[in-house]
This record gives C-alpha cells, structure tokens and sequence, in this order.
C-alpha cells in the first residue's frame, strides 16, 4: 500500500487539471490571460462546484502525499517538511470551502502555495537524495522568482506554480522506491 502513495502527488495533479478542463468547458468566458483559476468556483460562474469539489478531491491526494513524504523522511528536517505539505493539503481544501469572492479566499489560496513551497524546500534540504535535495532548492527558488515577475493574469502565475509542485511530485515519485523509512533515500 505504501509504495503506492508515492504517486498520490501525480494523481491529484491529474485529478486537479480533469476538474479544472471540466469546468472551463462550462465557463467558456473563462481565459488563463484575464482570470484566476478560482473564478471558476466563484459565484457567478455555471456549475461553481465542479471547481470548488475538485480542489478538495485533490486536496486528498496531497495529503496522501504528503504522508508519503512523511513516512519516507529518514531524518526529522524530512518529516517537517512532509508536514508543512500536509498543511498546505488542508488550505488547498479550504480553497474549495471559501471560493473565489469570499472574504478568506485570498488567505487561503496564499497560504497553501506557501506552505507547500516551504515543505519542498524543507524535505529537500533533508533529503539524502541529491536529486531531490537539488530539485527541491531549485523548485523553491522558481516558485519565489515567479511570484515577482510580472503576469498576465493570476491564472498563469497560478499555473507556473502547480507546475512547479506537479515537478516535485514527479521528483519524488521517480526518486522513491517506496514511502518506507529509509528507502529510494
């Protein structure tokens, strides 16, 4: 069963972007140059809970993952790093909770790309894997350039975001054996 967890991160970015295609195709007004991905759970949008059950159907999946990482972690910098994305499974899930509009949406949606950075940054740097201690410290730096450049629209940062986190789930699962202490470390 373990072993298998290590793919939770690639699942729920799959699980994420067929729920996010689901929703474009009833909001086509909806353009990666002019929105944000959570205007297509925000009042106003056709069938909001297509978008908003997605996020929290994915949020599933990175827990999973994140107890992967938990699991595998070997070293005690692993396993915070494993919690922090634990965490930020959460507020990805309060995402859907509080869609786009509501007054927490935006410390929400902030604090899981926030916390999902900060645990890849921390379960890289202790990792033994030189793979993933390199990729995570790289991934990290991205996610922080990408926050000051300057963007079309929040849907595209949003985007070059997830692909950052869909990379280091890559990573891991080609990296891991298994999500046992100690192993594919």
């Amino acid at each position: 069963m373990l072993r298998y967890l290590r793919y939770s991160g690639i699942a729920g970015g799959v699980v994420y972007w067929l729920f996010v295609a689901w929703s474009i195709s009833r909001n086509p007004w909806f353009s990666f140059f002019e929105n944000a991905l959570s205007d297509l759970g925000a009042e106003g949008a056709t069938s909001p809970w297509i978008y908003n059950y997605g996020l929290i159907i994915t949020a599933v999946f990175v827990f999973a993952f994140s107890l992967c990482l938990i699991f595998a972690a070997g070293n005690k910098l692993g396993t915070v790093g494993g919690a922090y994305v634990s965490i930020s499974a959460i507020f990805l899930a309060l995402i859907g909770v509080f869609p786009g509009g509501t007054r927490p949406h935006g410390f929400v949606s902030t604090y899981f790309f926030v916390q999902f950075f900060l645990g890849v940054l921390v379960y890289g740097a202790g990792s033994k894997d030189r793979v993933i201690r390199y990729g995570s410290g790289l991934l990290f730096a991205l996610a922080v350039v990408g926050t000051f450049l300057h963007w079309p629209s929040v849907a595209l940062i949003e985007t070059y975001e997830i692909a950052l986190i869909m990379a280091f789930t890559v990573i891991v699962s080609v990296r891991k054996r298994d999500c046992a202490p100690g192993l594919g470390q």
